[in-house]
């Protein structure tokens, strides 16, 4: 995936880690790195991000395989793909880590059923607790995907920490304005969402982590992410 580039990796990882993480647009990214001396068009920076951010939220979600908790909070949100609202569907557990995503045309039972499926088999076991919306797919979903033992709750207060956690994505999205279609916004999501939790220095909700400290974590986790890619 890396042959045949004109620019160094580490550049080009770079372009891409600027563009997933920043409320930058394609054109942003390019006239940032003219004024460093590195010359290249927009059309450059969405043709390596379209190569290279799948190979980015395989191997993040393959490092954080097995550490997400027990307790799952599951919801969707809207994202507007050509001019079409889209359900996004997300999970994070008691402390605020990532569980899954997963965009859907759709909202119904299939999806639902094909998140879990997916959340399982990616973060490597099924959680003990769920709590969700009152949408009437998820009991049905959780019972046939995840299994009768897991118990399950809808409680639109209790899920408050979900709604919130959606502004991540949201902040994100809304300056680019929509997607243009549907297997591009379903590469974002899921790159940011892998991306944002590689780089969330919190382990708990509440945790007090101080400038100096987030300052050193970013460095590390730079240094361990270009390590991480390069070695795929």
């Amino acid at each position: 995936m890396f042959n045949f580039l004109e620019y160094p990796t580490d550049i080009v990882l770079q372009v891409v880690l600027w563009r997933l993480r920043y409320k930058l647009s394609l054109r942003d990214v390019a006239e940032i790195f003219v004024a460093r001396g590195i010359v290249f068009t927009h059309e450059a920076v969405r043709d390596w991000e379209t190569r290279f951010a799948p190979l980015i939220a395989n191997q993040l979600r393959r490092k954080r395989r097995g550490q997400a908790g027990t307790c799952w909070h599951a919801d969707e949100t809207y994202i507007k793909v050509r001019g079409k609202w889209c359900y996004l569907y997300r999970a994070i557990d008691q402390d605020g880590n990532l569980v899954d995503s997963m965009l859907s045309e759709k909202r119904d039972m299939e999806a639902a059923q094909r998140f879990f499926q997916q959340a399982v088999e990616g973060v490597g076991h099924a959680p003990q607790h769920v709590t969700t919306d009152g949408h009437r797919s998820y009991p049905r979903a959780i019972r046939e995907t995840l299994g009768n033992p897991v118990i399950h709750q809808c409680h639109h207060y209790l899920n408050n920490i979900i709604e919130q956690d959606h502004c991540g994505i949201k902040q994100r999205y809304y300056p680019m304005r929509g997607f243009g279609n549907f297997l591009s916004a379903s590469r974002f999501c899921r790159a940011f969402d892998e991306l944002r939790q590689f780089f969330r220095f919190r382990t708990t909700i509440r945790q007090r982590i101080s400038l100096a400290q987030q300052r050193d974590l970013f460095s590390e986790r730079l240094n361990a992410f270009h390590a991480l890619i390069l070695s795929a």
